[in-house]
């Protein structure tokens, strides 16, 4: 249930190369990658970290939860999604993949995604 949902995000983002539903802790609940050479599993678990640290940092600027954030690097596009206080949903890309459709799917997905958390 929650591969289909990540497969649908991936699938649907030109440029898309796999995606994760994670816990803050680094553990994956399912991932997605339409090559078995790539791991999204460990791009999750290290990106986690860094999202802690961005949320600790909002906060404390009183700025509120972080929602979204995209790391852009030489190779590829990582777009994370805040669920809820304990998960997110994270799509990596090509360089040229379509970055608006890839934020588009995550959104519309993430109610899905909370209901089968629950």
């Amino acid at each position: 249930m929650f591969k289909d949902a990540i497969r649908d995000v991936v699938e649907g983002t030109d440029g898309g190369l796999a995606g994760v539903l994670m816990d803050l802790e680094g553990i994956a609940v399912e991932s997605y990658a339409k090559s078995e050479a790539f791991d999204i599993n460990a791009i999750g678990a290290e990106y986690s970290v860094i999202l802690k640290s961005i949320q600790r940092a909002t906060e404390s600027l009183e700025a509120g939860g972080a929602r979204e954030i995209a790391i852009q690097s030489e190779k590829v596009t990582t777009l994370i999604r805040v669920l809820n206080g304990e998960y997110f949903l994270a799509l990596t890309l090509s360089p040229d993949g379509n970055y608006g459709k890839g934020r588009y799917l995550m959104r519309t997905a993430a109610p899905k995604l909370l209901e089968q958390l629950s």
